[in-house]
């Protein structure tokens, strides 16, 4: 007795196109003029090829034992992003920003109303939920125009004496402070970015008043089309600033550094996006126009090393920001980073007290932010949080004494005015935002950044891509989103009952704990009194405790070290 053996079934949609075939082939012979037999033919001639090099090819499994059909799977993958995002995520799931900060920032680029009837759509049950404390006797400010003055005094400039012995920072104070909005432009490279999203960024903040961050590219011709003001990264690569070799040019930097437009000289220690990771722009993308940006040359790999060469300890990068501030006229210079040891951040400050020089500002980036690509490990899994490492960083400096000094701002999701006011109550002078200002100039959060195949012209180097950028109506959508955004925290700031968004502290921020259970955020988090790390450490937090001790202005590695290289096995929160 023979066994039967079924057709399996996943051959089935294989089958079906073979016959097809077979019967569109029969049609023609039968009725040759008939064009839709034809049509089946050529169709059903396409799948049946598909299907037969579906069983040959040996890359894909489902489409060895699927054949054609098996197409469909990859083709919802591929859409599978979109769907989400329009059909089926919630208003308030964030992935990595959700629909309602997007809708937000949409509706206030365009100049369109932003009020939300019929209450909050957050459960404010949910612990995590924050507010801010209202007053019962608001104030009423004239504008929204919230300025710091970076870099001293718009009079006088901060050249405090050094300590005996270290001479360096009297000699090269801050002689043109830079009166800054609360509410600037983060860091997006031209490369990074297309021509027409960098004009339409610049030319909105000239119109609005605010800062440019040209990002560790440089500074290109598109930047200076409409001469919005430019705070000039120089990172590990010092491109606009290099030797062929990849070294530090002085006279190259102290040229571009005393241009007009630019106002400050920001050094990148590293990014949120994947803080201790060098990058290399591939050949192919090193256009004529980013070679001369960059000062590299054309069509060579163009390489970030993760470090830079200029100095090696702490101590010669306080001096570094010294030569910078020169070089440049004076202009306020200080440095990025995202935290990591925190032996390394107390290294830097105890450089500060051995050379008495000191950054007109710190930006702390925080780990959740990035519009640069990077291994999803580093994204995930590398470097502090913005919470952790602004307080840090403001406390360190409240307990030395310096933080009257030196002004400090922040980047990493900062989207609306509470972001703003909340990063302020922890420690901050102004924020920066990266992606926020992106969705203004029509970014949809596509995540294709890094692929040259961004479907609104923002990331990519595509020329005809970039037409979709429309500059001048873009530029008004920046500034428009920029000046609600000011006009909103104004709101926060009145109903508060204060006069600047700098009054904003952690009292007046509040965390729900649990369903019964709400505290302060200055209960929650980490609060240093002003000198109390020029004493006895048995008090203070225990961060200060096991990493203060273990720093030293002369190297960035700690003191002394464990069995294993470990310093400690404390978390940077214990």
């Amino acid at each position: 007795m023979s066994m039967i053996i079924p057709f399996p079934t996943r051959y089935s949609a294989f089958a079906l196109c073979v016959v097809g075939l077979a019967a569109c082939i029969a049609l023609v012979l039968v009725s040759p003029h008939l064009w839709l037999a034809w049509v089946g033919v050529a169709v059903f001639a396409v799948l049946s090829g598909t299907g037969v090099h579906d069983l040959r090819q040996a890359r894909h499994a489902i489409l060895r034992n699927y054949p054609v059909i098996g197409h469909l799977r990859f083709l919802l993958e591929f859409i599978r992003p979109e769907m989400r995002q329009y059909f089926i995520e919630s208003d308030s799931e964030a992935a990595p920003f959700s629909r309602a900060q997007r809708s937000l920032v949409y509706q206030r680029a365009k100049g369109e109303p932003d009020n939300r009837p019929f209450g909050t759509q957050l459960d404010v049950t949910i612990a995590g939920y924050e507010w801010i404390n209202h007053s019962m006797q608001p104030t009423k400010l004239d504008n929204h125009d919230f300025r710091i003055v970076i870099g001293g005094t718009p009079h006088t400039a901060d050249a405090s004496p050094p300590p005996s012995g270290a001479g360096a920072a009297s000699h090269h104070p801050c002689t043109q402070p830079y009166s800054a909005s609360v509410f600037n432009i983060s860091a997006m490279s031209f490369g990074a970015l297309s021509a027409n999203a960098i004009l339409a960024l610049n030319q909105g903040a000239r119109l609005g008043g605010f800062a440019h961050d040209t990002g560790e590219g440089s500074i290109s011709q598109h930047h200076r089309v409409h001469g919005g003001d430019l705070i000039w990264e120089i990172g590990s690569g010092y491109f606009g600033c290099r030797n062929e070799d990849g070294t530090f040019n002085a006279e190259r930097f102290s040229a571009n550094a005393r241009d007009p437009q630019v106002k400050m000289i920001e050094i990148k220690l590293s990014q949120g996006a994947k803080p201790g990771h060098g990058g290399v722009l591939p050949a192919p993308k090193v256009t004529p126009e980013i070679a001369a940006a960059r000062g590299v040359p054309i069509g060579i790999d163009c390489v970030s090393p993760s470090s830079h060469s200029a100095f090696s300890t702490p101590i010669e990068m306080m001096h570094f920001i010294a030569k910078l501030r020169e070089l440049s006229g004076g202009k306020p210079t200080g440095f990025k980073f995202c935290l990591g040891h925190p032996w390394e951040w107390f290294a830097i400050v105890k450089a500060m007290q051995a050379t008495g020089i000191t950054p007109d500002f710190i930006v702390v980036d925080g780990a959740e932010g990035g519009t640069g690509a990077a291994p999803v490990e580093f994204s995930d899994h590398v470097g502090a949080p913005l919470q952790e490492g602004l307080l840090l960083v403001h406390n360190t400096l409240v307990g030395v004494n310096l933080r009257h000094r030196i002004k400090l701002g922040c980047a990493g999701k900062v989207i609306t005015a509470f972001d703003v006011a909340r990063m302020m109550a922890l420690g901050a002078d102004w924020c920066n935002a990266a992606r926020g200002f992106m969705m203004a100039l029509g970014c949809i959060q596509a995540q294709s950044c890094h692929t040259g195949h961004c479907p609104t012209g923002v990331t990519t180097q595509d020329p005809v891509r970039q037409q979709a950028l429309v500059v001048p109506t873009k530029a008004e959508r920046v500034r428009n989103f920029h000046r609600s955004t000011l006009h909103a925290l104004q709101e926060l700031v009145q109903a508060a009952g204060l006069d600047h968004p700098q009054q904003i502290t952690a009292h007046h921020i509040v965390r729900r704990i649990s369903d019964t259970e709400v505290r302060l955020l200055s209960n929650l988090v980490m609060q240093v009194q002003p000198g109390a790390l020029l004493g006895p450490l048995d008090k203070q937090h225990n961060v200060f405790r096991t990493y203060w001790p273990l720093a030293s202005a002369e190297s960035f590695q700690p003191l002394t070290q464990g069995p294993h290289g470990l310093v400690s096995n404390l978390p940077l929160a214990a």
